[in-house]
This record gives structure tokens, C-alpha cells and sequence, in this order.
């Protein structure tokens, strides 16, 4: 095994993978204290697979502006109404909305402000919205 001290040739990169095997423990050991447990790993995946569906992602972007009944979220995102609470109910069960009742109509609001910053984050990641 070649330690890091040793001088490696230099490799093009060719297919992304090292072209020696060179373990270095201290990176290995602080890259292991930064790695979550299993069930917040779980936790954060599972938050991430209800973010990956595109209706979702439109109906928390309708959000930010204010709360919507579920019959405006229907006519922004030209949806139903049955697709729009379907989609709801996902993100409620996530705790990423809430639901308030005004006599008959259902209200929701994004609960959690990180969030807002996250879903902006992510939309200047992959170029913004004026894409």
C-alpha cells in the first residue's frame, strides 16, 4: 500500500476512481465522525424523496408568498383539486405544511422556514428560476 507521505505519480483523470490504493486514516476518521446515524440518515432521505416530485416543489413555491386554500393551489398549478390534496397530504405528513380550517375552506402555510431557504438554495443550484 502506498502512503500518502510517498510521492504517486501524477494519473489523468480517466475514469474517477484513484489509480492506487492510499488510505489516509485522519481524513478517513473525520470523514466517519461526520457521517449521521442510520435513522437520521433515514429521516433526511425520506424528507428528500417527498421534495422529488415537481407538483410538490410548485405548491411549496406558491406558498411563499402566502397561505392558499387548496382550491387557489388547484387553479395556480392547474391541477384538481383531488391532485393538489393528494400531493398536500405528502408534505403534511413530512411536517412541512400546515392546515388551518377558515369555515370551509383549508388554509396551509409552510411550516418551517429553513425550508424556504433550502428550496432557493436548491433552485440556484440548478440555475435559477428564470431558467
Amino acid at each position: 500500500m502506498l502512503n500518502r507521505s510517498q510521492k504517486a505519480s501524477v494519473f489523468e483523470v480517466q475514469d474517477g476512481t484513484c489509480q492506487v490504493f492510499a488510505v489516509d486514516g485522519e481524513r478517513v476518521l473525520r470523514a466517519k465522525a461526520a457521517l449521521l446515524p442510520d435513522p437520521v440518515a433515514e429521516d433526511v432521505t425520506d424528507l428528500f424523496k417527498v421534495l422529488a416530485h415537481p407538483t410538490r416543489v410548485g405548491i411549496l413555491r406558491a406558498l411563499t408568498a402566502e397561505p392558499l386554500c387548496v382550491c387557489d393551489l388547484a387553479q395556480v398549478l392547474s391541477l384538481s383539486v383531488s391532485a393538489i390534496s393528494h400531493q398536500l397530504r405528502a408534505l403534511r405528513q413530512a411536517r412541512l405544511v400546515e392546515c388551518r380550517m377558515d369555515g370551509k375552506l383549508a388554509y396551509y402555510s409552510i411550516r418551517e422556514p429553513l425550508l424556504l431557504s433550502l428550496l432557493d438554495q436548491v433552485i440556484e443550484h440548478v440555475g435559477g428560476a428564470d431558467r
